[in-house]
């Protein structure tokens, strides 16, 4: 397993975890939970992950995607 944050672009993944529960309940609101499947649209330099959920785009930044544990979907 690995965080969001070490994500390669165009990589698909299953969230399993975030690890702190603050910045769960702000992932949930956006569809981000255990079990989402996501895939890694975009890592700008020193900035946010951008991951795509169906058809929407959700920039991450660095901090909340370091406490988001990720596996690649298969």
């Amino acid at each position: 397993m690995m965080t969001l944050e070490q994500a390669k672009k165009g990589e698909k993944l299953v969230v399993r975890d975030i690890t702190d529960p603050e910045m769960r309940m702000k992932a949930i609101r956006f569809g981000v939970m255990k079990g989402a499947e996501v895939t890694c649209a975009e890592k700008l330099p020193y900035g946010p992950v951008v991951i795509r959920k169906g058809r929407q785009e959700l920039a991450v930044g660095r901090r909340l995607a370091q406490r988001i544990i990720v596996e690649p979907r298969i």
